[in-house]
């Protein structure tokens, strides 16, 4: 089974790439660094699935924030859906817009349904706590935009930068994918000296770790049958 694991930057997959290289079983697993934010990871990935060898799989790894208290630091979560948190307009009394009620996009057009972008394939990893995700270009370091945000799109849970632009991608072509991601720091105002992320790596790459496993084994045990 050809596996792609895609992440914004080598950091976040650090221990991986030490267990890829030094193990030959890890052989047919790949590895992308696309760089960080929403342009870099559509073109990083995009150019990879249609123009290299395409995988059968697709891994979307990072950490992320949390919005309140859905889960605890370190936590490694299965976001199941995304969206563009930040993508649209301010009306002049500074409500923020999205292109749904913008008109400039159907909420039910492909890939989105009912104005959020699904993983088709959600089931397949229940051994994780599942979330919603959103992604941003600019994360959220006051209180009061995390109170538009959270008042806006009250199911969301996690933030990252990337998410919504892998989901984009692999539904668009078919991919089958997972994102997972591990909490480093809550959504609220900015304070960097709270964050746990190195934690939060070595949490997501064990994780990483046991689903490289599990989707060889499964792939192994296919084959002999």
């Amino acid at each position: 089974m050809h596996i792609l694991i895609v992440a914004a930057t080598p950091y976040e997959i650090a221990p991986t790439l030490q267990l890829l290289e030094s193990d030959r079983r890890y052989a047919s697993v790949e590895t992308l660094v696309t760089g960080v934010g929403i342009s870099a990871t559509v073109f990083g990935l995009t150019h990879c699935l249609l123009l290299r060898d395409r995988p059968d799989f697709v891994i979307n790894a990072g950490v992320a924030g949390v919005y309140g208290d859905h889960f605890e630091l370190g936590a490694v979560v299965h976001v199941i859906s995304e969206q563009y948190g930040d993508l649209g307009a301010r009306d002049r009394d500074g409500r923020f817009m999205d292109v749904f009620e913008l008109g400039l996009q159907s909420p039910h057009q492909f890939p989105y349904r009912e104005g959020r972008l699904v993983n088709p394939d959600a089931a397949r990893f229940g051994f994780l706590p599942s979330a919603h995700g959103n992604t941003v270009h600019t994360v959220h370091g006051s209180a009061d935009c995390i109170a538009d945000t959270l008042a806006k799109y009250p199911e969301v849970q996690v933030e990252s930068m990337e998410g919504a632009a892998v989901f984009e991608v692999c539904n668009r072509l078919q991919q089958p994918f997972v994102e997972v991601r591990s909490i480093s720091n809550r959504v609220e105002p900015r304070n960097r000296d709270a964050w746990q992320l190195g934690s939060a790596i070595d949490a997501l790459n064990e994780v990483l770790a046991h689903m490289l496993d599990t989707l060889l084994d499964s792939s192994t045990a296919r084959r002999i049958r």
